[in-house]
């Protein structure tokens, strides 16, 4: 990555080309919409380069992406619990159950039992476990992301495993550890 001689810190096109498609990934696992991901993508970019010329050339790009992300997602959800959307139901579900294999059907089912499980989460459980389970984050950035200690990151994502084992009441399905 080169970096912008004047200030010492990356080109931030570079860190749209380097972290886009994760933050997407990110947005996507919380608000499970691509139409909704792509606009907080943009606002979080956009938040991002406001931002920039406060940043410190030393700082954790990648985490102080996430902590913005993790805003606009915030942000986006509650408007989306406050209008009644927070539940959705599947799209096509009857002509996804006339048309696929009964197995698929009902693997989608359970994939969205899982999220609304996951939506459910108190919001920080929500956020550490997302960022470590699927953006495979360290406690220590996800403590950054969510303004806490590594510790506390870490209890953050025990709970939520935790919960989600006791919400799905799943015997033999692996969940994950933290």
């Amino acid at each position: 990555m080169t970096t912008n001689t004047a200030s010492n810190k990356p080109d931030f096109a570079q860190l749209v080309d380097q972290f886009g498609r994760e933050i997407f990934a990110y947005l996507f696992r919380q608000l499970a919409g691509a139409v909704e991901t792509e606009d907080c993508l943009q606002e979080t970019f956009l938040r991002a380069f406001r931002a920039y010329h406060r940043i410190k050339p030393d700082s954790n790009y990648r985490a102080w992406l996430y902590a913005i992300a993790t805003n606009v997602a915030r942000t986006h959800f509650r408007q989306r619990q406050r209008q009644g959307a927070h539940e959705r139901p599947l799209e096509n579900r009857d002509q996804a159950e006339g048309s696929e294999p009964a197995k698929i059907v009902e693997s989608k089912l359970e994939l969205a039992r899982v999220r609304r499980a996951v939506q459910s989460l108190p919001e920080k459980q929500r956020t550490a476990l997302i960022l470590r389970k699927y953006q495979e984050l360290s406690y220590a950035e996800i403590g950054e992301v969510i303004a806490c200690s590594p510790d506390s990151a870490r209890a953050n994502v025990y709970q939520a495993l935790r919960s989600l084992r006791s919400v799905l009441d799943v015997e033999g399905m692996e969940v994950g550890n933290g």
